[in-house]
């Protein structure tokens, strides 16, 4: 039986449940890195040059953990899931930067997803991928449209449990229920990608936080995909980069739609996509809706005495206004 190995990062939590399900039903064992280490982010930075982004690092660190644990290493490129909008370049690169700096990993398994080409070439793409584990296309497609059907139904958990990316995971894989009986105080949008959101390496614990403070969280993947992206029309006309609605899409609802008390933008440093969206996120809370918004920009020197001081401040500036509106 081959060994399938999945970073624990990047689009790990968009998409894990699907490419997961995809080689289990071809006959493969998955396996996984665990979170993210000091360790794995020193071993990712040391490999490529500095004005490398934060999560490219992250992932690279995430590889070399895996490294010597699986037979195979499944990194896809996400071009495109939506047309005309296009991912990052470091990220289509992934496989190549892979090869090139990470010699002990073992053979990648690349598939370039790009909806701009057409479902015909994503088929022929799928079955070339799982060639190494099965020729009978129509066990492919079998294992291709179960993987499909476990990625919706994973997307719905989240929408109807307001779950986090997490959250979800543990409830599908080790049955462990989240106690979502909170006592909060006040209301955060928290937007961002994934791979940030998600890692609490990367962001010092930030969800953790919040909760302690009295907040209740809701994140981008508790919304519906179409008010999402009726949200980032609304802002954005149309999108440009590939998970624009993790950004505008889910600030925008939420300022329209939650009620929400502040708003808090994660973004990685030196990103110029993520910039441009958060401001335009930044524009809609300010100065149309008088909603505060932070922005908190990661990198790998972040510290976490700096998070805190920012967490406090903002919270405290919300808690401020709430006790003030409810005297008045």
């Amino acid at each position: 039986m081959a060994t399938i190995g999945i970073p624990r990062a990047l689009a790990y939590y968009q998409y894990y449940p699907m490419w997961r399900t995809f080689f289990e039903k071809l006959g493969s064992e998955v396996v996984t890195s665990p979170p993210t280490t000091q360790k794995m982010l020193a071993d990712g930075a040391g490999r490529v040059v500095a004005d490398t982004c934060l999560p490219a690092k992250v992932y690279l660190g995430h590889v070399i953990s895996l490294a010597d644990k699986c037979d195979y290493m499944f990194i896809p490129v996400i071009r495109s899931v939506k047309r005309k909008a296009y991912n990052c370049a470091k990220f289509l690169g992934l496989p190549d930067m892979t090869r090139a700096v990470v010699p002990e990993c073992p053979p990648i398994l690349e598939i370039d997803f790009d909806v701009n080409k057409g479902a015909n070439t994503i088929y022929k793409l799928i079955y070339e991928i799982a060639k190494p584990f099965s020729k009978n296309k129509s066990h492919v497609k079998q294992a291709a449209m179960s993987a499909w059907e476990t990625h919706l139904h994973y997307r719905q958990l989240m929408v109807n449990e307001k779950l986090t990316p997490p959250q979800a995971l543990g409830l599908l894989y080790e049955n462990e229920r989240p106690d979502l009986t909170e006592d909060n105080r006040v209301t955060i949008g928290l937007i961002g990608h994934h791979y940030l959101l998600y890692d609490e390496l990367v962001n010092q614990r930030l969800i953790p936080r919040l909760k302690t403070a009295g907040c209740r969280i809701v994140t981008p993947e508790m919304a519906d995909a179409e008010k999402l992206e009726a949200a980032t029309q609304r802002l954005a006309k149309r999108p440009y980069w590939t998970w624009e609605e993790e950004v505008i899409g889910a600030g925008g609802y939420y300022l329209e739609n939650e009620n929400v008390d502040g708003i808090i933008g994660v973004a990685a440093f030196g990103c110029g996509p993520d910039s441009l969206m958060m401001d335009s996120v930044h524009r809609e809370a300010t100065r149309l809706r008088n909603t505060p918004f932070m922005n908190l920009t990661l990198e790998e020197h972040t510290a976490e005495a700096g998070i805190i001081t920012r967490l406090e401040a903002f919270l405290d500036m919300i808690f401020r206004k709430q006790r003030r509106l409810t005297c008045a």
